[in-house]
């Protein structure tokens, strides 16, 4: 399956503008895992999730398949980053006590990774995939927000994003799955930090490069008066989907 690399151009603006995911979500994660000593976090991107599992993991493996994406990681002590692909990420077998893809599942060639993150994990090992779905704010701007994403952009989607719309319910899961507790996570932006984001998302990038023109600053002056002043940081929120699962035999 080729690589698709949607991020690459834009790996300085992802880092940015992204939000980073609740400490939450990694205290269930590790909690989950049979063990604290190395993790995995596939597809990482900047390393907005392998951040989160440094504060629990003695190590962790953060690898992508972007080069650009790995030079735009913030440098930890206990993060070591590397170009790899998901299906061949070069680690030990039996070695990885939690394996994490953060808002990427959709991209990958999931069953061979699927076979890659069995391979790497310790027996009883932990899989967590997660994602996050549409931007609440307040319901005039959600409504543009939709209108944007389904309309405006709508047609530029890659087909994985089906899967994240459905929280990736759908996808066929090979581990021994467990419930978790419904997460979501929240972070404050200006007007300008939003158009930012929404600058990020994929389908504005193809919308970009099909039709020569940003679309973004139509966005921002469809909500700009319920926003209050452009200077103003409002709170965003966005539920969380994940999907755990233990390796099995």
């Amino acid at each position: 399956m080729t690589f698709q690399d949607h991020f690459s151009a834009i790996a300085v603006a992802y880092a940015e503008f992204r939000p980073r995911y609740p400490a939450a979500l990694f205290d269930v994660l590790a909690a989950a895992a049979p063990a604290r000593r190395q993790a995995w976090d596939c597809a990482t991107g900047n390393g907005q999730a392998a951040e989160g599992l440094a504060v629990h993991f003695e190590h962790v493996v953060a690898t992508d398949a972007s080069p650009q994406q790995i030079a735009s990681a913030t440098v930890h002590p206990r993060i070591m980053y590397a170009v790899a692909r998901a299906e061949s990420s070069g680690l030990v077998s039996d070695s990885i006590d939690l394996v994490t893809v953060a808002q990427a599942l959709h991209w990958l060639d999931r069953p061979a990774f699927f076979a890659e993150a069995a391979r790497v994990l310790v027996p009883n090992g932990v899989l967590a995939v997660c994602c996050y779905g549409l931007v609440e704010i307040e319901p005039a701007i959600d409504e543009a927000v939709r209108s944007y994403y389904a309309n405006t952009v709508g047609p530029y989607w890659p087909g994985g994003r089906a899967l994240v719309e459905d929280g990736y319910r759908s996808i066929e899961f090979p581990f021994a799955e467990f419930a978790t507790a419904p997460l979501a996570f929240e972070r404050r932006m200006t007007l300008a930090q939003f158009g930012g984001y929404v600058r990020t998302w994929s389908a504005t990038q193809r919308f970009v490069a099909a039709l020569g023109f940003d679309p973004v600053p139509a966005l921002e002056r469809d909500f700009e008066a319920h926003w209050g002043h452009a200077g103003t940081a409002r709170t965003l929120r966005w539920p969380l989907s994940l999907r755990t699962g233990r390796k099995r035999g």
